[in-house]
């Protein structure tokens, strides 16, 4: 899109200011106010394509929720046939990362940064939101120093919670998440934030992060366990602070309503003054506008839907690590699980073949079957001791022609999930899989 394109006849689209795999920001101007805004042009193809139609769906409906001084405000959505347009309050400062990167701050600048982010990160739980990609490049500042909130692409609502109250999508920087979400077991989405805020008051003040090593597993144990070192410089007022702000037990981490208590943090604390609610454009009440702005998009949702249904996910770092006995992270965190309650198996076989095999399982000790999005779930069609033993499958693509099939418990009993597999899935499985891939059996992960 060149500069100088004016836009829905109401911007000038002027330089690129980032690009992304699937979005470009442009600065631009507004032809009825003159006021400069930022433009995320997002290509609707390639996000159908890959399956984030609700992703972006969900970053809109989040962005209308928290409208304070201290998170980039989006000010409305537009759409054509091939592209969505993210209309955003321009932030001239850029990254509190490139300040922090010339060395670190002062004691009382830090504390104003740290209280601008926390009131910001509260009024997002109070709406029920939950950031996930909390780090210093996601902070940007504006022309009068003040630090704002930005990229809620992988940000949660309450509605996005299990049953269990937990959130359980694995994301988020390694060097900022809690170590409740390394042990992927579920975790509460306010806790982990409030992990991530302080990870980010650490850097702010020493200029390097607690927990970085060129060793992603010593810095997930070292995080499992909340090992890390003030430099001498903090005062003893931060080192409580932080102490309470990292530690690795969600249980017993400080909250938000004690951390607003804490004598270091109300220093010179000046509440943020509240944004006035504005009457919000039709746009941008109507997120599905985004995705419909002709029949043909529809259609190629439609069938890019039905082609995925059984589409393998792809693993990411947190991913292989967390699957691999050798990389479980989970005894630094939780010492009380003793029963096994999932299996992991490998295989070259593709997909199709991995779900026809467990169909056949399923069918001979009467499963009742449902797929969908690389799972497969089955759901035992007799009561047990604790109710129907339900069985999650899923299969992960690891690297060409390499597979990874977690099979867990989703509920039940476990002594009779034990039986099953041992009695009727492994067995079953030798054929195309081999069991429980080491250390040295997945891909390896860079940093």
């Amino acid at each position: 899109m060149e500069k100088g394109t004016v836009l829905m006849n109401r911007y000038e689209l002027g330089r690129t200011l980032g690009h992304g795999t699937f979005a470009k920001v442009h600065h631009a101007r507004s032809l009825m106010s003159n006021h400069s805004v930022a433009i995320k042009v997002i290509d609707k193809e390639k996000v159908m394509r890959v399956g984030m139609i609700d992703q972006i769906k969900r970053e809109i409906s989040i962005m209308r929720l928290v409208r304070h001084p201290n998170i980039v405000q989006l000010h409305e959505v537009m759409a054509s046939k091939t592209k969505i347009y993210f209309v955003m309050e321009h932030v001239r400062g850029g990254e509190l990362f490139s300040k922090v990167a010339k060395g670190r701050l002062k004691e009382e600048v830090a504390r104003k940064y740290f209280q601008q982010l926390i009131g910001a990160i509260d009024f997002c739980h109070s709406r029920g939101v939950y950031h996930r990609d909390l780090k210093l490049e996601n902070l940007l500042l504006d022309d009068t120093d003040n630090l704002k909130v930005s990229d809620f692409g992988l940000s949660a609502l309450r509605e996005s919670q299990r049953p269990d109250g937990l959130l359980h999508t694995t994301c988020g920087t390694p060097s900022y998440v809690a170590p409740e979400i390394i042990n992927n077991k579920g975790y509460d989405g306010v806790k982990a934030d409030v992990w991530s805020c302080g990870i980010i008051l650490f850097v702010l003040l020493a200029g390097y992060l607690p927990f970085h090593d060129s060793n992603i597993m010593e810095m997930y144990r070292k995080i499992g366990k909340g090992e890390f070192k003030s430099p001498h410089w903090f005062s003893c007022d931060v080192r409580r602070l932080l102490a309470k702000l990292l530690d690795p037990n969600p249980d017993t981490r400080i909250t938000i309503e004690k951390l607003v208590e804490h004598p270091w943090f109300m220093k010179e604390y000046k509440p943020a003054v509240m944004l006035a609610q504005p009457h919000i454009s039709k746009s941008l009440k109507d997120v599905q506008v985004a995705f419909s702005a002709d029949h043909e998009s529809n259609k190629c949702e439609e069938a890019e839907q039905s082609a995925n249904a059984m589409k393998p996910a792809s693993l990411n770092a947190f991913d292989i690590i967390s699957l691999s006995n050798g990389f479980d992270l989970s005894g630094l965190i939780d010492m009380e699980q003793k029963q096994k309650v999932h299996e992991l198996f490998m295989t070259q076989k593709p997909a199709s073949e991995i779900v026809s095999k467990l169909e056949e399982i399923a069918e001979t000790e009467h499963f009742n079957v449902k797929k969908q999005d690389g799972m497969v779930k089955l759901q035992g069609s007799k009561e047990g001791r604790k109710g129907q033993l339900t069985i999650d499958a899923e299969i992960f693509e690891v690297a060409s022609s390499c597979y990874v099939v977690e099979v867990k418990k989703a509920a039940g009993d476990t002594l009779e999930y034990q039986t099953f597999c041992n009695k009727d899935l492994r067995p079953s499985l030798k054929d195309i899989c081999w069991t429980s891939p080491s250390e040295d059996e997945l891909p390896s992960v860079s940093e």
